[in-house]
């Protein structure tokens, strides 16, 4: 997609890989790289129903060392990821490659080795030079509000027409099997909907017909997420890397921390200074939430310039920060998560709704999933899509 809007070489910056692993967690007083894990690849006999268990008590083999994997590794990553507690989250539906892994091989490392779970990858030259070149990841030098507003530009070049500032205040199913749409103070007819918008905001838009459809979108919640930027002059990290994550045993608010400075120090401003992403949120802001706290950007600069003086050694103030809060931002893949999915999937098949479902609240929270699973909406709605 990038190089179908004309985003040339030219405008990415990229970074090759760097030594040591691109990510480590804090634990007590320092790091640890994920460690032990070659012990999960011991064969042991699968759950007899794991898409039921949440991830931090599903243990495919070796109880004592998965305790130690789940309470570490998989609480960092489910918070990293989801920002979310592993304690709800379904390891089906948020690592389905892991779940196909200990499904297929009983063992998580040797299922991976094997392919268990690996899909067909997209190929073009822009991948094959990733790949030759060691990418660890990329960006785009304007930043990623590149990417929509190349985009906008390429759709309204060919006669689209993108409506903004006017949100959907209900959708109502026509006699001719069309849709009905309420923009507030005006209306447009529409003979089929693709909608990425939250599945619980698109349950409150549907019509009474498709009231079983709302309910099982209604269960799908999100969490929020402030991010915190910070930039240190004269400043140095004592560990490299993409960044580290944190257990909640070790900090309830802090979900992470992302080294900026070491993946793009291009874009480290003259004189350069060292910039860090501070993560926050998880079920430390429902808590605050849930007391009334004023949820204010002097509080999460406070905690992640504490955070970021405990954990990296940062003990003077930093010269820049930019705070921003984002209210509920991650969908949240809880126990159940795959059997929602199968009842709207279902639902829409018996009655026939013109209504596809695409975007974070199904099947990836991530960018590059969001914008496949917009492509799979599209080819299913077109025809297009590859029967399997």
């Amino acid at each position: 997609m990038v190089l179908s809007l004309n985003l040339d070489l030219e405008e990415f910056g990229r970074r090759e890989s760097w030594e040591p692993g691109p990510c480590s967690w804090t634990c007590g007083a320092g790091f640890r790289a994920w460690l032990g894990l070659r012990s999960v690849a011991c064969p042991g006999r699968p759950c007899s129903c794991p898409e039921q268990v949440p991830v931090c008590r599903w243990r495919p083999a070796r109880p004592a060392l998965w305790h130690q994997v789940a309470s570490l590794a998989m609480d960092s990553l489910c918070r990293g990821v989801f920002a979310g507690n592993s304690r709800e989250l379904s390891i089906r539906s948020c690592f389905p490659s892991l779940f196909q892994a200990e499904q297929t091989h009983r063992s998580i490392l040797l299922g991976l080795l094997l392919g268990a779970g690996r899909v067909p990858q997209p190929d073009s030259a822009l991948i094959r030079q990733a790949r030759a070149e060691r990418w660890s990841q990329w960006s785009l030098r304007g930043g990623l509000e590149t990417l929509p507003q190349a985009l906008n530009t390429h759709l309204t070049s060919r006669g689209v027409s993108v409506l903004r500032g006017q949100p959907v205040c209900g959708l109502s199913l026509q006699a001719e099997g069309c849709w009905k749409v309420s923009l507030g103070d005006s209306n447009l007819e529409a003979d089929h909907i693709i909608s990425a918008i939250p599945a619980s905001v698109l349950s409150k838009l549907l019509p009474a017909e498709a009231a079983p459809l709302a309910h099982a979108l209604s269960t799908i919640t999100a969490v929020s997420v402030a991010v915190v930027n910070l930039q240190y002059r004269g400043a140095r990290l004592p560990v490299q890397g993409f960044g580290h994550l944190v257990p909640s045993s070790e900090d309830p608010g802090i979900l992470g921390i992302v080294y900026d400075s070491v993946a793009f120090p291009e874009q480290d401003g003259s004189p350069p200074g060292l910039r860090l992403t501070v993560m926050l949120g998880g079920s430390w802001l429902r808590t605050l939430e849930a007391r009334g706290s004023v949820l204010s950007q002097e509080l999460f600069q406070k905690e992640a310039e504490k955070a970021a003086a405990t954990q990296l050694g940062l003990k003077e103030p930093p010269s820049h920060c930019l705070v921003h809060l984002h209210k509920n931002c991650i969908p949240q893949y809880t126990l159940g998560h795959w059997q929602k999915l199968e009842s709207a999937t279902q639902f829409l098949a018996a009655q026939k709704l013109p209504l596809t479902l695409a975007g974070a609240s199904y099947e990836g929270v991530a960018v590059n999933d969001c914008i496949e699973s917009g492509r799979q909406a599209a080819a299913r709605v077109l025809g297009t899509e590859p029967k399997s």
